[in-house]
């Protein structure tokens, strides 16, 4: 099948790639400025237009189809089976339009941002700003699993200059250890994709799907140590390392610590959700039966991370390492949610991929935003900030407890849906829902304590009683961020309908696995 006309997918994937190169020949520091602003609102202009494109085709998007739709396929290395391979389901669709959503917020927030300014390079700041979100789009849209390798390798690039250039004291090291770790879990899935495309003669994921699903295409399984195992094991571990799942979180904290705010944003609201993504759109269909096998001892380690993260984050002193180990937390949900391996589990699972990236990308901003006024991260260095910030300290309640999973809220919606589906789970069942809810209540326990330490209580910091007011631009962010808090919390139907046949479609296909494993 090759695809002439231009599709969605294709407007949609090259539109930053359009404004990078627009930006690369605009004038920076020209007279008072202007150059830089020019700069600036190009970037966010690009950005703005490419989410109008996600909601346009979130908007025409056929929810009872299960397959693929604004399809675009070219051939590409045809010798070796490559193509260029777009195509949009309900698995990816709700994430393309979250990352066409968090981008023009992260960059709006760069605006005020004295780091960027201070060391200049704008123009190369925004032109990685717009890179990055090409990268990620192109993760999601990708049904070539060579496409999708190149796309997930090209996000480490931009990624590494914002962290390393426009990071805090230690962004070296933070950038490099996020570039390593990522580097030598996606060398392993390499392996796994060349052995795949080989024995399938193809790299088309829908085909290589339909080949194992009709038993053409056979992966060995034969328990925890086949072929098909450590094809399996080869995908999951660079995804765990970029979720992250416990043990495999080190590298994450450094790097939302050290990166520039805008760069925290896209991190948690986008970037993590590549792991969790690849999970449910490589490991599921190509390897069910090592999926099934598997499930018990990857849901262990969500558990564990659960807990863990949310324990540490109770003992930080570092507002901002605080927000990072409870991404280490929230995750560890998703990846439960999708090792339920049931319609309620994986579904829950999709939804609290986006609601972590409202949720946690608006305490990020919140961070941000006090950096700014008091160069400080120490939660000791603050108290009382509602009272000299009032619009900030309500707006920040909002964001706190829909982070905490507060009903009525995005969060309580997610983590809702995935416990009922992994107390339904025939792989996984009670126990593992017992103590992940745990998690639940002690998200409400750190997340409190951070919002009584940083907003309640008196003034005691004379450089805290005359803050600067929320600016314009702040406001807008922060305002977008709560109006989706809310959409989803209340009227989440339209988010389950997005996603609901393909997921079915996904199980029905596991349901054969999941009888052959279960049963042994």
């Amino acid at each position: 099948m090759v695809s002439s006309a231009i599709s969605l997918s294709t407007v949609v994937l090259f539109l930053p790639l359009i404004g990078m190169f627009i930006l690369l020949f605009l004038r920076s520091e020209g007279k008072d400025g202007h150059g830089n602003e020019n700069i600036k609102w190009t970037a966010f202009g690009f950005s703005v237009a490419t989410f109008i494109a996600t909601l346009i085709m979130w908007a025409t998007f056929n929810p009872a189809e299960t397959g693929l739709q604004f399809v675009q396929k070219l051939d590409w290395i045809p010798s070796i089976g490559i193509s260029f391979y777009l195509g949009v389901d309900g698995i990816s669709i709700l994430l393309i339009v979250l990352t066409g959503f968090i981008m023009p917020v992260a960059i709006l927030s760069s605006f005020r941002a004295h780091v960027i300014h201070e060391r200049g390079r704008e123009k190369l700041y925004y032109a990685f700003m717009l890179l990055l979100e090409f990268a990620m789009l192109g993760v999601f849209m990708a049904q070539d699993l060579f496409m999708f390798y190149i796309f997930w390798e090209v996000t480490l690039v931009p990624m590494y200059f914002l962290i390393g250039i426009w990071g805090a004291e230690r962004r070296i090291y933070a950038a490099v250890k996020f570039f390593l770790y990522t580097m030598a879990g996606s060398i392993l899935m390499l392996l796994a994709i060349l052995y795949v495309g080989i024995q399938a003669q193809t790299f088309s994921v829908p085909d290589i799907v339909a080949g194992i699903q009709s038993g053409a295409l056979v992966f060995p399984f034969s328990g925890i140590f086949s072929t098909q195992s450590f094809l399996f094991l080869g995908f999951l571990i660079a995804f765990a390392i970029k979720v992250p799942i416990w043990p495999l979180h080190s590298w994450l904290p450094d790097a939302h610590v050290q990166a520039p705010t805008a760069g925290s944003v896209i991190l948690a609201g986008v970037l993590l959700k590549l792991g969790t993504y690849g999970i449910v759109r490589f490991c599921l269909p190509l390897f069910p039966e090592a999926t099934v096998a598997w499930a018990p001892f990857v849901a262990t380690l969500a558990v564990i991370g659960i807990i863990y993260g949310a324990w540490v984050s109770y003992a930080q002193t570092d507002v901002k390492k605080l927000v990072a180990y409870s991404s280490v937390s929230h995750l560890g949900f998703v990846v439960l949610g999708i090792f339920a391996l049931n319609n309620q589990g994986i579904q829950g699972a999709i939804l609290q991929m986006v609601n972590h990236g409202i949720s946690t990308g608006g305490l990020f901003l919140l961070v941000g935003m006090l950096y700014e006024r008091r160069h400080t991260k120490d939660i000791a260095a603050y108290g009382g900030i509602w009272k000299v910030m009032p619009v900030f300290g309500g707006l920040s309640l909002v964001i706190t407890m829909s982070s905490m999973g507060l009903p009525g809220l995005n969060g309580f919606v997610g983590e809702f849906v995935i416990l009922m589906g992994t107390f339904g789970s025939e792989v996984l069942g009670f126990f593992f829902a017992l103590f992940a809810t745990l998690g639940v209540i002690l998200a409400a326990v750190y997340m409190l304590y951070m919002y009584q330490k940083v907003f309640m209580g008196e003034v005691t910091h004379e450089e805290n009683k005359h803050l600067e007011p929320l600016h314009w631009q702040e406001t807008t962010v922060l305002v977008a961020m709560i109006v989706v808090i809310l959409w989803i919390g209340l009227q989440p139907a339209p988010f389950f309908a997005a996603m609901d046949s393909t997921v079915n479609h996904v199980v029905q296909n596991l349901g054969p696995a999941i009888t052959s494993v279960v049963m042994k």
